[in-house]
């Protein structure tokens, strides 16, 4: 039964991609996950444990092959994926996804701001809300609210990661999806756009969900933390039980539910 406070819904989640070839992979293997509104929930798990593949089933990239997802109430398992646009926010790996290049900087968060909304072939951004994205801006401390009228192609990756975090948050999505969104930037850049993260989150009460492989940011960050491997969750810790946790402890706990070590070089450099 769903209680009111039940943002997202994950039942028996379970994809194979391409079934009864010799490149045949199972990616999740029956997923039961919810989150409450407003949990902030890190991801964190080897190479092929299934992060990515759980956050793009949520997103509808593909169907499933079992299983149901519900958010904010409504099943949206057979939903496509523009349907599910209106609802979501996300940000990929790569700061070149999620911004179109050659549009200015305005422009780019005029379409975020209309996401869901009907647009005509003429649509001016109008001084109110030229306005509101100037502020926008001015909060990332970036210096970009001098420069709206920048393609963003021109744009540094950490600037442009940062943007596109701002335009996923812009309409206060129902859930936020982030998968390594910092992976490709340099350690200074990265910690920017994770405090960034943070204070959006915060400032607007969202529910996240953030794949990463530093266990430190998944330790740190959020008021819970789930573990995959395999195609399952093997290990979820609420607030307090992160707040009492090494990462010399969450590699022993890996080890003991999974019944071997952590062979993964990015999270065991990213510590």
């Amino acid at each position: 039964m769903l209680a009111e406070s039940d943002m997202l819904v994950l039942r028996d989640l379970r994809k194979t991609f391409n079934p009864g070839t010799i490149v045949e992979k199972t990616a999740l293997t029956g997923v039961d996950l919810t989150l409450q509104k407003g949990d902030f929930v890190t991801v964190i798990g080897g190479n092929g444990a299934g992060k990515s593949t759980m956050l793009n089933a949520i997103a509808g990239t593909f169907p499933i092959d079992q299983g149901r997802i519900l958010l904010g109430g409504r099943d949206v398992t057979h939903l496509p994926e523009h349907r599910r646009a209106a609802f979501l926010g996300r940000v990929f790996q790569d700061p070149m996804t999620g911004t179109a290049a050659s549009m200015n900087i305005e422009e780019n968060l005029a379409l975020a701001g209309r996401r869901g909304q009907f647009r005509g072939l003429r649509w001016g951004i109008t001084a109110r809300e030229r306005e509101r994205y100037r502020e926008k801006l001015s909060s990332l401390d970036l210096g970009l609210e001098s420069r709206m009228g920048s393609k963003v192609g021109l744009l540094s990756g950490g600037q442009r990661q940062a943007l596109t975090l701002l335009m996923a948050t812009l309409k206060k999505p129902e859930l936020l999806l982030l998968d390594e969104h910092t992976a490709a930037l340099d350690p200074k850049t990265a910690e920017k756009v994770l405090k960034l993260t943070k204070l959006l989150i915060s400032e607007s009460g969202l529910t996240a969900l953030m794949v990463t492989h530093n266990m430190k940011d998944a330790l740190t960050l959020g008021n819970r933390m789930i573990m995959m491997h395999e195609g399952r969750i093997i290990l979820d810790l609420n607030e307090e039980q992160k707040r009492h946790m090494t990462v010399e402890d969450l590699l022993a706990q890996f080890e003991k539910v999974s019944g071997r070590e952590l062979a993964n070089d990015r999270m065991l450099l990213t510590n």
